[in-house]
């Protein structure tokens, strides 16, 4: 299995995909409909001046930034990981970190949608070690309409999580991190390792 074949959303038998629309039509949907009008409301459709996007930008979802950060020990500086540049463009770089063993951490993932709606946005990341696969996160994300210059990013936190401890957790770990969506596009895939340590 190759690692991209690693990183697929889990799919729910029954659950088919609705038609793509445009903000456009997505706003002139019908006004009658009270979940509908509450699901676009959530969206923040029409809300404010669109965000300005690069000419020829055709990005819909930018990952601008994860970070690590360490609630129960303040002592511990949040690891940031940019992956998109002051101009705009996403990062291709090295990511590599260490986490001391037993540290309890949060993933925060900062994003920009742009161009239309997503829907059914998903964080999925594998980690191996030695070759061998010891986690698999699927984490819904959420559906967003395009970000304005009053809300020029969303940021969503995946709860905490205690790093693994003892002889045989410790050591370098090999990541995969992939952003797709409800129409299985993706978004972004890059790899990343981190060391465990005492």
């Amino acid at each position: 299995m190759s690692a991209d074949d690693d990183l697929v959303p889990e799919s729910v038998e029954g659950y088919t995909v609705g038609e793509k629309k445009t903000i456009a039509e997505y706003t002139k949907l019908d006004a009658e409909d009270e979940s509908l009008a509450k699901w676009k409301a959530s969206l923040g459709l029409a809300e404010g001046e669109p965000y300005p996007v690069k000419a020829g930008d055709k990005r819909t979802v930018v990952i601008v930034e994860m970070s690590l950060t360490f609630p129960e020990d303040k002592s511990l500086e949040p690891i940031r990981i940019p992956l998109e540049d002051a101009s705009g463009n996403t990062i291709d770089k090295d990511i590599k970190f260490s986490v001391k063993e037993k540290s309890v951490y949060e993933l925060h993932i900062k994003f920009r949608v742009q161009h239309e709606i997503i829907t059914g946005l998903k964080y999925l990341h594998s980690v191996k070690k030695a070759g061998i696969r010891v986690e698999k996160i699927e984490e819904p994300l959420g559906s967003y309409a395009p970000n304005t210059k009053d809300k020029p990013y969303y940021e969503k936190s995946l709860g905490a999580t205690e790093a693994p401890s003892g002889m045989l957790a410790r050591g370098s770990y090999l990541a995969t991190t992939k952003f797709v969506d409800d129409d299985k596009t993706v978004h972004l895939t890059f790899p990343w390792s981190f060391q465990i340590t005492k």
